[in-house]
């Protein structure tokens, strides 16, 4: 028998529960809990299923707004015509000149 001044310790155990992992029956439960119907999802996995599916729902309904559309084309429209009289014209030139900044001639 062998005495130490320190005590060795032990290894710490592996606990392992192999688990079956069926995605269909996955996704099958996750649809049931979206619709709201009996499935074998906790009440907080249930209401997660829920938002994600109407969070998708308003995503898409908000990319088919046609006046979303038409502001990014007056968007666009405002932002080359302003790029236009930059780079093409004298008004940015003859705007500062009338304020006494800028290049004098």
């Amino acid at each position: 028998m062998r005495f130490t001044m320190f005590k060795t310790v032990k290894p710490k155990q592996f606990k392992y529960v192999p688990r079956f992992y069926d995605p269909d029956k996955e996704a099958l439960e996750k649809r049931k809990a979206a619709l709201g119907l009996d499935s074998s999802l906790n009440e907080e996995e249930a209401l997660r299923s829920r938002i994600h599916a109407r969070w998708k729902r308003n995503q898409k309904d908000s990319f088919s707004d046609p006046y979303k559309k038409l502001s990014l084309v007056i968007y666009v429209g405002i932002i080359l015509t302003g790029l236009y009289f930059i780079l093409f014209t004298d008004i940015i030139e003859t705007f500062l000149r009338a304020f006494g900044v800028g290049v004098k001639h």
